[in-house]
């Protein structure tokens, strides 16, 4: 494998890397772009993790704002204004429900970065209240949702690009643009894998709801449940109530790039094997999985995840392959790799800044240049690079994997509507339960 270091010292256009760890941040995290017109009001809503990642790439434009950042958890709002002081140097307004929020006129645009469960019904509020809208990946919690929010969107006209980061890459659209002109060929297979070594969440114990946190917001439209002891901050990803499993945490990212990268939408087909092998506890979902996708014209894709378990130490946490019939391109955040059908290298691009890949923040360049892109949309109305009528069919993949998972057999997929023609199994997660009054509506 030839790492950006060996490229660099076999080239003179290389760029020097950009270290990332617990308190490092990349070059850009300290200037400001110029040159922005039309100054941008924003709230960032969800601020323990990934909202740091949102907070750095909104603070690059000169005529953007942070007016508030929002959170049910007072330690979280703490932690977060501590660090917004010595990250960009002010602390914007603190609000611990976001309602409030979308009441202010001021607010131009708001970030969801909250549990996935309140994706799609916080991005619908925030569309009925003139706001626009960058959520996380994925954008909604069931395929019923998928729907709604892209229903919204046409609605109400405001924007809305999802988290997917990558579809900003410069080295990725650079590659889709050589797969279009035929570089390898006709492109027929793609890869996305994910591997981690997540420990065991336990076996969770009722017990009072810590004072700092709002439990009921923080549940919102789930069904309620009683408090338990490994689900808040993080561990509500492995339970079906508010999270949707890795294939959604991860895979939504991988996903994406190869149904981009082979040029189809929803798939005819779709089978998964898997389970949960590694621990004795609560999570719920495959903590390793097989999906298989098959599409019109001959296409297919692939979803490896290892959620539990690495499965070999050398190999990347994370990454695409795409195969054509004249050659294979390797693809992540930080890099673009072209090889003929020997295996030869015969093209290397790699991102100006390197973005993290596996831990809970993400941060890296690529946040700039999506959230710029969302700016550029606002502002210029220009095409977003992850808009949600896209956006929402990668995450429909996900979400098909794991009613495929569910189903335990192959499901046939009506390609129009997503809807799966033979298995009433995993039609039942079409839609979830709400909390009465919570369910969201157009």
């Amino acid at each position: 494998m030839t790492t950006r270091r060996d490229f660099i010292k076999k080239t003179t256009t290389g760029t020097a890397a950009v270290t990332l760890g617990a308190t490092v941040f990349p070059s850009w995290a300290n200037a400001r772009i110029l040159g922005a017109n039309d100054h941008i009001n924003c709230a960032v809503i969800g601020v323990r993790s990934r909202a740091k990642a949102h907070v750095l790439a909104i603070h690059q434009d000169v005529n953007a704002k942070i007016l508030y950042s929002c959170d049910v958890d007072d330690t979280i709002l703490e932690e977060h204004n501590v660090w917004c002081q010595e990250r960009i140097g002010y602390v914007p307004k603190v609000e611990k429900d976001f309602r409030k929020i979308l009441e202010d006129k001021d607010v131009d645009a708001i970030f969801i970065a909250t549990p996935e469960h309140w994706h799609a019904p916080m991005a619908i509020m925030g569309l009925q209240a003139g706001k626009h809208v960058y959520v996380e990946k994925p954008c909604s919690h069931n395929p019923y949702e998928n729907d709604l929010l892209v229903a919204a969107q046409k609605k109400y006209g405001k924007k809305v690009q999802m988290g997917n980061q990558q579809r900003s890459a410069k080295t990725s659209i650079s590659a889709v643009e050589d797969i279009k002109k035929g570089v390898i060929g006709e492109v027929f297979k793609g890869e996305a894998y994910y591997s981690n070594n997540r420990g065991s969440i336990g076996h969770g114990k009722t017990i009072e709801v810590p004072q700092t946190l709002n439990w009921d917001m923080w549940q919102g439209p789930a069904p309620r449940e009683n408090y338990r002891d490994n689900i808040h901050p993080y561990n509500w990803h492995w339970f079906r109530n508010w999270g949707t499993g890795e294939i959604h945490n991860n895979g939504t990212h991988e996903i994406d790039i190869c149904r981009w990268a082979l040029g189809v939408d929803l798939p005819e087909t779709v089978t998964a094997f898997g389970g949960k092998y590694t621990y004795d506890d609560d999570w719920e979902f495959p903590d390793n999985q097989q999906v298989t996708y098959t599409f019109p014209g001959d296409k297919f894709v692939t979803w490896t995840s290892h959620s539990r378990g690495i499965m070999k130490p050398e190999r990347p946490g994370r990454g695409i392959t795409i195969y054509g019939s004249k050659g294979v391109i390797e693809l992540s955040r930080n890099f673009y790799k072209l090889y003929d059908l020997g295996g030869n290298p015969i093209k290397i691009e790699f991102e100006k800044e390197l973005s993290a890949t596996t831990n809970t923040q993400g941060i890296g360049g690529l946040d700039v240049d999506h959230v710029s892109n969302f700016f550029n949309a606002i502002r210029k109305d220009n095409s977003l690079n992850s808009d949600i009528r896209d956006a929402s069919v990668s995450t429909m993949l996900c979400h098909l994997g794991n009613m495929a998972h569910d189903a335990g057999h192959t499901i046939e997929i009506n390609t129009q509507t997503g809807k799966v023609l033979n298995s009433e199994k995993a039609m039942q997660s079409w839609k979830r339960e709400y909390e009465k009054g919570w369910e969201p509506k157009l």
